[in-house]
């Protein structure tokens, strides 16, 4: 059973970020929908998967701390097949205004200060059907008491960087145009010696996920592109 210290890193991953720069937005482009919540769109249950909500998955936040202006929302739960297999953490932060240079801290990153050791760090892609992908990153983090599997995938307006060259890059492009872009950072992870199992959980969870959120609510998980393409392919 998945306990609350395995949450720990998430909650240094969310409250970090980076600097700002001195570009003027004139735009906000945000695709979660007016008055909705990630958690309204996010199903609890779908396919044979369940899960519970994880309450105090990062430390409360402060009125006016920098993660209370990068981070407005964050979803932890875990999901769990009744039938067995791999237990799938969870961990979905969303922040409507990432023009500020407030960046989405990478787990290759932050995993590190917590004394894992990244043994892989790979470009992947997670295919959804109707022959979308979505480019993920996928980490083995290595401990002496653990190892934990990782997928990831974060965005940036309309851009998924696969890694922080490509965030940095889509960060510039977005304020060049002069945009306050939304933000989100996706993780999905097991904890467990049979990294191939790991991935397969992962790999069947979210596209199920996927699949379950509302047709006109997915663009904040892909950009407005993948999420149109879906619904074009019937998916």
């Amino acid at each position: 059973m998945t306990s609350r210290r395995d949450f720990a890193i998430g909650a240094v991953c969310l409250a970090a970020a980076a600097s700002s720069f001195a570009l003027a937005p004139r735009r906000r482009v945000t695709l979660l929908a007016r008055a909705m919540r990630l958690d309204q769109i996010v199903p609890r249950a779908f396919g044979d998967w369940v899960s519970q909500d994880v309450s105090d998955l990062v430390a409360p936040k402060i009125e006016g701390s920098l993660m209370s202006r990068i981070y407005g929302e964050t979803v932890g739960r875990v999901y769990s097949r009744p039938q067995g297999g791999p237990e799938v953490m969870m961990l979905l932060a969303y922040g409507d205004t990432q023009s500020d240079d407030l960046q989405l801290h990478r787990p290759e990153i932050c995993y590190p200060a917590f004394g894992f050791a990244i043994s892989k760090s790979t470009p992947t892609e997670v295919p959804l059907g109707g022959g979308v992908t979505i480019p993920t990153r996928s980490l083995v983090a290595d401990a002496p008491d653990r190892r934990e599997t990782i997928i990831y995938w974060s965005r940036l307006g309309e851009y998924l960087p696969r890694d922080r060259k490509e965030q940095q890059f889509d960060r510039l492009r977005t304020a060049m145009r002069g945009e306050i872009a939304d933000g989100l950072l996706a993780r999905f992870s097991v904890i467990g010696s049979d990294t191939a199992a790991s991935v397969d959980a992962i790999q069947s969870l979210i596209p199920a996920l996927i699949k379950a959120v509302p047709p006109n609510q997915r663009g904040v998980f892909l950009g407005s592109q993948r999420a149109s393409a879906l619904s074009a392919a019937g998916v």
